[in-house]
């Protein structure tokens, strides 16, 4: 397996699979982030897709807007999480960050095993959300304007974690 940068051959797929999975546009703290556009890392194995980052610099800052991988307990978010971090030193950013919403306890678990800390909790930011992507709410057994997420976890806030570089 190994990382490459997110280019023409790749970079169809995995927006693709983020609409797909995810819809787009993807909304962190109440901004939209345009991921067609955005910079990123594949990581190809026996030239197939096993997983991809995208990434935004702005600001001294590098935020992940979108990661996923395919295979798990290989291996490949941490490689390229450190793409990630090793894009960041090259811009001089100070931190590396992202989001995550409250009901994903795996990814939380997932991100503090790499080095990142909760930075923040933005308590009800994920009704922001709501409102730019008029999809929720309507979808996995929400009532009264509520998504439920991963077992069942009514989605809430949105989780900030970063490392600092």
């Amino acid at each position: 397996m190994e990382i490459v940068r997110l280019d023409n051959d790749y970079h169809k797929e995995v927006t693709d699979f983020i609409d797909n999975e995810w819809g787009t546009p993807i909304i962190t703290k109440g901004n939209i982030i345009d991921i067609f556009s955005l910079p990123g890392f594949a990581a190809v194995d026996n030239g197939k897709l096993a997983g991809a980052i995208l990434y935004q610099v702005k600001d001294n800052e590098c935020e992940i807007a979108a990661f996923f991988s395919l295979t798990k307990n290989k291996g490949i978010g941490s490689k390229l999480i450190n793409a990630v971090i090793d894009a960041a030193k090259e811009h001089d950013c100070a931190r590396v960050w992202l989001i995550t919403t409250n009901d994903n306890t795996q990814a939380i678990r997932y991100y503090q095993k790499r080095g990142f800390t909760l930075k923040a909790a933005h308590i009800n930011a994920f009704k922001i959300t709501q409102r730019l992507k008029g999809e929720f709410g309507k979808c996995n057994g929400g009532k009264d304007g509520l998504v439920l997420g991963i077992d069942d976890i009514p989605i809430l806030h949105e989780l900030e974690f970063e490392v600092v570089l």
